[in-house]
């Protein structure tokens, strides 16, 4: 999915990286170039493009991405100077909205209105979460498989807060949003006022913000060491009987997720899987 940068019109330098095997490549050489000084991701089907304002670039600046030595990868690049462009429109006529189940559909505020169940508007800028990458998607899903009327919902490393958005417009009658990302804690203030959303908060952290609140579902969609870190956490939040659900994992990371998961009491209820990537739902 883009990542998308909030400047108009620049000069950029543009790369295309062909990338084998793709994951978790792909999402590792995304971390390592953000931190570089690039603005601007889009995942391919060979790879991922990547782009940086000229006056921040330098011919040397690949050397600090160590992925591109690592000998596990296949990674190769053409990059080019892309002359002035509005990133804005660029990313309005390639973003298409998503409809999930036939009832849930995660659009763009450029986007007509749709007519189905619920109506999710999100403009992402640096933030993850349109509901396109696999893992929001089944994290949707499951939420619109659950029963959320009157309950507490914690949406943990929320994003753009999609699904926190959608846990409200489910009926739950409170709902904390969290992301230890400055973009994402703001980009989520954005889109909740946006969504007209009225029992959500957000709030700028990690899981030392879980100090005496309990939810009845918990919503983790982050990355495997991260959970594997504050899967206990999470569980001391829950309600009894609560429902945690987790996600942005592989296939291959199942058995040690499960294996923590069941150490803290956790029961496995349901299990998606989608392009390789999982979203599991435990309970209490």
């Amino acid at each position: 999915m883009p990542k998308i940068i909030r400047s108009m019109e620049y000069s950029y330098i543009g790369y295309t990286f062909t990338v084998l095997p793709l994951q978790p490549a792909s999402e590792i050489l995304i971390a390592e170039l953000a931190e570089a000084g690039f603005e601007s991701f889009v995942e391919t089907e060979t790879g991922i493009e990547a782009y940086i304002q000229e006056k921040d670039w330098n011919e040397n600046i690949l050397e600090a991405i160590f992925i591109l030595e690592n000998e596990a990868f296949n990674i190769t690049y053409t990059f080019d100077k892309i002359e002035q462009v509005n990133w804005n429109k660029e990313w309005e006529s390639n973003f298409q909205p998503i409809t999930v189940e036939g009832i849930c559909t995660v659009r763009a505020p450029f986007h007509e209105t749709p007519s189905t169940e619920y109506d999710i508007v999100i403009e992402p800028k640096m933030s993850f979460g349109t509901g396109h990458h696999a893992t929001t998607h089944m994290m949707i899903q499951h939420l619109l498989e659950l029963n959320l009327e009157n309950k507490t919902v914690l949406d943990m490393g929320c994003g753009t807060a999609v699904l926190g958005i959608l846990a409200e417009k489910r009926g739950a009658k409170a709902v904390d949003a969290i992301d230890i990302d400055n973009w994402c804690y703001l980009n989520s203030i954005e889109n909740v006022a946006r969504n007209e959303c009225n029992s959500i908060q957000v709030f700028e952290g990690g899981a030392n913000l879980l100090v005496n609140q309990t939810y009845d579902v918990i919503i983790a969609n982050i990355n495997r060491n991260i959970l594997l870190q504050d899967m206990k956490a999470y569980v001391a939040r829950l309600s009894p009987k609560g429902i945690l659900l987790l996600s942005g994992f592989y296939e291959e990371d199942i058995e040690i997720i499960h294996s923590e998961a069941t150490q803290l009491g956790l029961k496995l209820a349901h299990q998606k899987v989608k392009n390789k990537w999982v979203a599991l739902r435990y309970q209490l």
